[in-house]
């Protein structure tokens, strides 16, 4: 489907069919459907659509490339015309011939088209990098816009190719072969142009194997679009593979699964190469046919010319010119059959990248929430169908009110929590903040009300400062000091080199997990949302730490509603009201002596948690 992607995390490389085999009849898409990448792929006509776009939006910068071209190509037709008219010279009146004119005038244009040339491809490159620019720019604002379960299920192998591989691709197509296409393109109009002035008759000689270049390039274009596409697909595939190999390296060594995963490494890359293959099989087939159709049509001026000298109707000028521009119509079309080709390579990358434009999995309901109340009524959530992690939720969360959810491992809490958020919506039921349901909100919206804080924190390349205040440019150094201060992350802030203005990240201070935590509670402090869930935020910390942390955010968070999904059953015992869910309902739900009364689940795990401490 249009704007979705595959549910499953896990491709395997059987997702990608094997090349057609030399007999086979090649199916119109590869068997390549939507479900055989983890991100959209956009179609030839969306792609299409987006190159005709990016022409027009520069187009000035393409008619100056094409202008100074057309410069270029007028000083490269002087030479074979002064030429043909010398030889014409010698031939028929020898003592008249001015071979040191014709030399200086040919040099003259030589020179002259040297320089244009340069230009050319100076301003040929800087509108490729403008191009380049502009679709690097819309594609990075998309990739950070994706919503997390997006990013998810994609993997990091699959956005990592996306961002790497297909913009080097990219790079490589828009900066040469665009800009050359359009030099070939006016190189090639010229020459017919100067043909045609100089002997019609010859028009028809050198466009003798046009149709035959037509036919073969389109049977290979016809076949190569889809391939390249796959190709890509597959390599991102067996990137992904790789990389998340290599991340889960620990893991996969403990439950001895490293055969396993060298068996999917092998079967990913073998399906690459397969393809790659089949793509230089198809290049294979293609170029001896187009180099034979470019001697053709000067074996046919010859004869042409031959026919016509004897009839007394071309001189041996006319023939020795049109002859010459003949075989400079061989690097022009050359280049541009050349380019033509990297040029589908450049397609299937763009079409990778437009295809992230294509992600739209939120269905938004704008409206404007009325009050921090949170609601849910029946919720029911599912990631594989007929499989509900969530079954049948409902609950009332008074504004200002601590919620605490406990449960054991897989019961849904974190799943509750991401559906809280509003990164997702429910299968079926609502979940409302201020009569408002989140997970159909513009995200921003959403942003603004309800913010959701995990046990994964990300610190950016760039100074403290930049860090903290990516939830409020705007804050003051006294309001970021104040955040740290209200994570109790001030005093090691302090002894930085710089302070606020240390550079962190790669390249910079190295920050602990617990301080790269730190720093995420402190974002969330300048955010100032009204509703703020917290999966697990605290969980680097040790329990001393964390408690002080958690009484210090509560001073500084007061009079907010704060959902903490717990893993210290101690944040459930400071909060007002405690959630417990089991096999995704919620089992028990009053406060901490309210089910210590009950003698439940609650009771049960909070006497095994305190026994362990």
């Amino acid at each position: 489907m249009k704007g979705k992607i595959a549910a499953a995390k896990y491709l395997p490389p059987s997702a990608f069919p094997s090349p057609p085999k030399r007999s086979q009849r090649v199916p119109k898409d590869f068997g390549l459907g939507r479900a055989s990448s983890r991100l959209p792929i956009a179609s030839g006509k969306t792609v299409n659509r987006e190159m005709l776009a990016l022409v027009k939006k520069h187009r000035h910068g393409f008619y100056l490339v094409a202008a100074l071209q057309l410069i270029t190509a007028g000083c490269a037709l002087i030479s074979p015309r002064v030429f043909g008219n010398l030889l014409g010279k010698l031939s028929t009146d020898p003592k008249h011939a001015h071979i040191i004119t014709a030399v200086l005038i040919a040099g003259s244009a030589l020179i002259v088209q040297t320089l244009f040339a340069y230009w050319t491809r100076v301003k040929a490159s800087i509108l490729g990098e403008f191009v380049l620019s502009s679709l690097r720019e819309r594609f990075l604002e998309r990739v950070v816009e994706l919503p997390p379960n997006v990013v998810e299920r994609a993997g990091s192998g699959e956005l990592l190719s996306r961002t790497t591989t297909d913009i080097d691709h990219i790079q490589w197509a828009v900066r040469d072969a665009v800009p050359i296409i359009t030099i070939c393109l006016v190189s090639l109009t010229s020459i017919l142009v100067a043909i045609g002035l100089t002997a019609p008759v010859f028009i028809a000689a050198v466009l003798i194997g046009m149709p035959f270049i037509f036919v073969v390039t389109r049977r290979y274009l016809r076949r190569s679009p889809q391939a390249y596409r796959t190709e890509a697909s597959s390599y991102a595939l067996m990137n992904s593979i790789l990389v998340e190999t290599a991340e889960s390296g620990r893991t996969i060594d403990a439950l001895r699964l490293g055969p396993d995963r060298v068996e999917r490494s092998d079967a990913a890359l073998s399906r690459w190469i397969e393809w790659e293959r089949y793509t230089l099989r198809l290049r294979c087939q293609w170029f001896p046919f187009v180099e034979t159709s470019y001697i053709f049509p000067l074996a046919v001026v010859l004869l042409v010319g031959a026919h016509f000298y004897n009839l007394g109707t071309l001189t041996i000028a006319q023939i020795t010119t049109s002859l010459l521009y003949s075989q400079m119509m061989i690097d022009p079309l050359e280049g541009l059959l050349w380019w033509i080709d990297e040029l589908q390579g450049g397609k299937a990358s763009l079409s990778r990248l437009l295809g992230i434009h294509e992600v739209d999995e939120r269905e938004i309901r704008d409206s404007d929430p009325d009050g921090f109340e949170v609601k849910g009524e029946n919720i029911r959530y599912q990631y594989k169908t007929g499989r509900d992690v969530l079954k049948g939720i409902s609950f009332l969360v008074q504004p200002g009110t601590r919620l605490a959810i406990v449960g054991p491992s897989g019961a849904g809490k974190s799943t509750l929590g991401k559906l809280l958020a509003g990164i997702q919506a429910p299968n079926s039921g609502t979940l409302t903040v201020g009569m408002s349901e989140i997970g159909y909100l513009p995200v921003e919206k959403a942003r603004s009300h309800v913010a959701l804080v995990t046990q994964e924190h990300h610190i950016f390349v760039g100074t403290l400062a930049q860090n903290i205040t990516l939830a409020h440019p705007d804050a003051t150094s006294d309001e970021i000091w104040s955040a740290l201060a209200a994570v109790d992350a001030d005093q090691w802030a302090r002894d930085l080199p710089e302070g606020l203005e240390t550079l962190v990240g790669t390249g910079g201070t190295r920050l602990l997990a617990t301080q790269a935590q730190q720093i995420a509670l402190a974002r969330l402090v300048l955010a100032d949302p009204h509703t703020l869930i917290l999966d697990e935020a605290t969980s680097l910390l040790d329990q001393r730490a964390a408690r002080h942390l958690e009484s210090s955010l509560s001073k500084v968070l007061e009079g907010r509603t704060v959902i903490a999904i717990a893993h210290r059953l101690q944040t459930a015992h400071d909060a007002d009201v405690i959630a417990v869910i089991e096999d995704g309902k919620i089992t028990e739900w009053g406060s901490h002596q309210e089910l210590m009364k009950a003698g439940a689940a609650y009771s049960e795990l909070w006497k095994s948690w305190r026994d362990e401490g």
